[in-house]
């Protein structure tokens, strides 16, 4: 009897509501207990379970539990928990779901990249999507913050990678390789405020270009710069620019300028700003946060305006700070090379020397690049200023414009000569360039582009769609299938046994089936079948002997339409 009543005296510690919400159920003489024990101070024997004996608060109904906050617009509620809220169906702030056609725009805007990777003879590595915190942490500067930490599980400290460069050089580092062309498309997690409509988000996809090795002066980084070139022109998104610099430059104007070495990197990720802030917010940074002096924010202020060719670093080679910095020298005749090869690569035209390009990330040594679609999705210049409609907030912490708007930067990277060696017992550095693409923000332009000019786009692979007429013709409609499959020809046909003729057209027509494979009951006796193109509705008998033939033919000139 004493185990019973500890049961009741535990059971007494809930709510009546979180008691009838589980459902519990109570028999024999654990119930005669509970009809003598007050739970809250209300009785509830079998006599007194009425909404009278019991708080306004509670509920008795074992489906119900407490009054829950009705969804928000444009969000389904379903269920309830037993604390009263009901669970609101969306995806985590900064991620989303992609449907069918989305997906079909993704795939090919991957197969374009990857085309242009596989041109250059690059390899493909696949790492961990998370590493451990202490590779991670310090190679990010004041971006560290948007690291996702995870809780410990088992003795190790583990984070969420935030990009690929940093665990593929501890994957050179580790498995001690001296040169490899690699590419690597994986998801990355920032711990940002998403702006979802520029294609900015806390879970998206890199498509990563690496060259990691010994090799002579800007050879590889000027393939660098011919891969951006290559992607963005495949992708057909309209003029684009990309910006370069130099990180020695940048850290000869700080030296020259009067900016403390250790103030270098704070002061570079100041200037990284300049992209999305005019420069009186900059130079207030600089001076009221990073602590530098007005004056010498003034003279960096004098140089970060600078942008063109061979003429910017023909003035820069004669001006009175810079002609006798080693740094600042060093670093344009780098560039003078540089764009020397992008010549004879045929990807100058597009490029532009631009010394406002900081590019925040600490461990970048040498020549960096970032390339921006010189027109938006509104036809304005992207270099004009804010272009799109009025921001505003959409959740605690999240921004989204409206329709059109710039998305930013759409590929950037560059030198970073000393990251392997970090993670080297030995301190073995193993020189390294790549480029990053935003494929989010160039799926982003990909969307709204196909949406402007009503493209519908055929998510499904299927090129046969094999229908009846008339019932008992499955068996037939089977065999025709494993034939088409036997053949490599992709064919599917209605999982139902005796589907409507109509449905299965309409089916072929709204989902972008090209050719409609029709059996009858006479086509059978005959040994035919119908063949009918969906664009046209034109049909035309053909033997089965001859269908694979026939279709083999077809095919490739339907499905480029």
């Amino acid at each position: 009897m004493e185990h019973l009543r500890v049961a009741a005296a535990r059971i007494t510690r809930f709510s009546a509501a979180t008691l009838y919400c589980k459902n519990f159920k109570i028999d024999g003489k654990l119930s005669l207990l509970l009809q003598k024990t007050s739970i809250d101070g209300h009785s509830i024997s079998e006599n007194s379970r009425n909404a009278s004996s019991i708080p306004p608060t509670l509920s008795l109904s074992p489906k119900k539990c407490l009054k829950a906050s009705p969804a928000r617009p444009g969000q389904k509620s379903i269920g309830s928990n037993c604390k009263g809220t009901k669970l609101i169906l969306k995806t985590p702030k900064g991620t989303r779901d992609y449907h069918p056609p989305e997906m079909t725009v993704r795939r090919k805007v991957f197969d374009k990249i990857l085309d242009v990777f596989h041109m250059h003879g690059a390899v493909e590595i696949e790492t961990p999507v998370f590493e451990l915190k202490e590779v991670l942490t310090g190679k990010y500067g004041e971006d560290s913050k948007l690291i996702y930490d995870l809780e410990d599980q088992g003795g190790e400290i583990l984070s969420l990678r935030y990009d690929l460069t940093v665990p593929f050089a501890r994957y050179v580092a580790q498995n001690r390789i001296g040169n490899i062309s690699r590419y690597h498309i994986a998801r990355v997690y920032r711990r940002d405020n998403p702006a979802m409509t520029k294609g900015r988000y806390r879970e998206f996809y890199q498509c990563d270009f690496d060259i990691a090795g010994s090799y002579d002066q800007m050879l590889p980084d000027a393939e660098c710069v011919q891969v951006i070139h290559q992607v963005l022109s495949s992708l057909d998104l309209g003029d684009f620019v990309i910006k370069v610099n130099h990180r020695k430059l940048l850290d000869g104007v700080f030296g020259a300028c009067g900016v403390p070495s250790d103030k270098f990197r704070p002061i570079c990720s100041a200037v990284d700003k300049l992209d999305k802030s005019p420069w009186s917010e900059v130079r207030r940074e600089m001076v009221d946060e990073k602590g530098l002096e007005a004056d010498v924010a003034d003279r960096i202020g004098e140089y970060v305006k600078l942008n063109g060719k061979q003429d910017m670093l023909d003035a820069l080679k004669s001006d009175e700070r810079l002609k006798n910095n080693e740094d600042a020298q060093a670093a344009i005749k780098e560039l003078e090379l540089l764009l020397h090869y992008t010549s004879l690569l045929e990807c100058d035209a597009s490029l532009l020397l631009d010394m406002s390009l900081a590019r925040g990330l600490d461990y970048y040594t040498g020549v960096i690049y970032e390339a921006i679609l010189k027109e938006n999705q509104n036809g304005e210049d992207a270099d004009s200023g804010p272009t799109s409609k009025k921001i505003k907030k959409k959740q605690e912490g999240e921004e989204e414009d409206e329709e059109g708007g710039a998305v930013g930067s759409v590929a950037g990277g560059g030198r970073y000569d000393n990251l392997v060696g970090m993670f080297d017992a030995k301190k073995r550095t193993v020189p390294c360039v790549g480029v990053s693409f935003g494929i989010e923000r160039l799926f982003t332009i990909q969307e709204r582009k196909i949406r402007q000019q009503g493209i519908k786009i055929r998510s499904s692979c299927t090129s046969v769609l094999v229908v009846g007429a008339g019932k008992g013709m499955l068996e037939p409609r089977l065999a025709l299938c494993a034939l088409l499959h036997k053949s490599g020809i992709r064919a599917e046909t209605s999982r139902k046994m005796n589907p409507k003729f109509l449905g299965q057209l309409q089916h072929a027509e709204e989902h972008g089936i090209p050719v409609v494979v029709g059996v009858g009951e006479s086509e059978v006796q005959e040994g035919v079948v119908n063949v009918r193109c969906t664009a046209t509705r034109q049909e035309t008998q053909v033997p089965r002997v001859q269908l694979v033939a026939h279709l083999q033919q077809l095919l490739p000139t339907l499905e480029k339409l």
